[in-house]
């Protein structure tokens, strides 16, 4: 290696690494910045002197007070009614959904059939327009079906539910990866597609399977909008989101309940934070084998 040559691999290293601590640090930054609001929720929910707001960060007095009248209940306070309603809500979600969008994905990245591209833009389209523009039939429907009030669980898995076929797009880029050639030579040993799928593709995926399975589990576990509006304020059908709200309510309540209301918020964290420290390396192949081809 000439000497010219080596000073310009020299000079190249030492701005890659100038830049890789340049980078290193602003992540870092950003990532204290972004866990000090959580760092703080977590040392409230473990103050005892006082259930307010108050002016210093670490607390006087720590326990458990908080999380075990969490628990305890009472008539504003229905805690473990609110985390079971999520808990309920999400678990059925996380199985449904994903076999509804791996079968809609499958069938429009291996079949071609009429219309199909109008349906797949037709999705698209639809998918663009905002929730809540539908939120008022979607109330009068449920609200005609008994799903709404004490009855909101079930009409929150069926709205989660029914339209999940639209969220193919990932699943489908993914499926587009998997050779064809599997396929077929399944199919030419006399397969079904069906067979095709449950025995050679989907062993094939569990990257997205997994990812698919996460954000089905994570859309109901932190929803409050369109919960909140079919509980319509019956405790009985809260999930966490919108009976935590709920709790803190008024300025009376956010002094009598504060430091639950973080007991509460470092609860209802717990699941998806486990998850995703278990799942993360499926997830994110999941997602990037997803984004190759449309």
């Amino acid at each position: 290696m000439s000497e010219k040559t080596s000073k310009k691999y020299k000079s190249l290293k030492k701005k890659t690494m100038t830049g890789n601590i340049i980078t290193y640090v602003v992540l870092a930054v950003i990532s204290v910045v972004w866990l000090i609001p959580f760092f703080m929720i977590v040392l409230e929910s473990f103050r005892c002197e006082t259930t307010m707001q108050v002016g210093y960060v670490f607390p006087k007095e720590w326990g458990f007070k908080n999380y075990i009248s969490l628990f305890q209940g009472s008539d504003v306070v229905k805690y473990p009614r609110w985390y079971l309603n999520t808990l309920i809500i999400a678990i059925a979600v996380a199985v449904i959904q994903p076999v509804i969008v791996l079968c809609v994905s499958y069938t429009l990245s291996r079949t071609r059939f009429a219309s199909r591209k109008l349906l797949m833009n037709g999705m698209l389209v639809i998918g663009m327009f905002p929730g809540f523009l539908s939120m008022i039939i979607l109330y009068k429907v449920l609200s005609s079906m008994g799903l709404t009030g004490t009855g909101s669980i079930y009409g929150l898995i069926l709205v989660y539910t029914a339209s999940s076929g639209m969220g193919y797009y990932v699943s489908k880029g993914f499926f587009d990866t998997v050779p064809k050639s599997l396929d077929e030579a399944a199919r030419v040993d006399g397969a079904t597609r069906a067979r095709v799928l449950f025995s050679i593709i989907i062993p094939m995926s569990k990257p997205i399977i997994i990812y698919t399975i996460l954000t089905a589990f994570m859309a109901p576990w932190g929803d409050f909008m369109f919960a909140s509006y079919i509980a319509h304020n019956t405790g009985e059908g809260m999930n966490v989101a919108v009976g935590l709200n709920n709790m803190i309510g008024s300025a009376t309540s956010l002094s009598a309940h504060y430091t639950e209301f973080c007991a509460g918020g470092v609860l209802i964290a717990v699941p998806i934070t486990i998850l995703f420290m278990c799942l993360q390396k499926y997830y994110v192949e999941g997602v990037t084998g997803g984004a190759v081809k449309g």
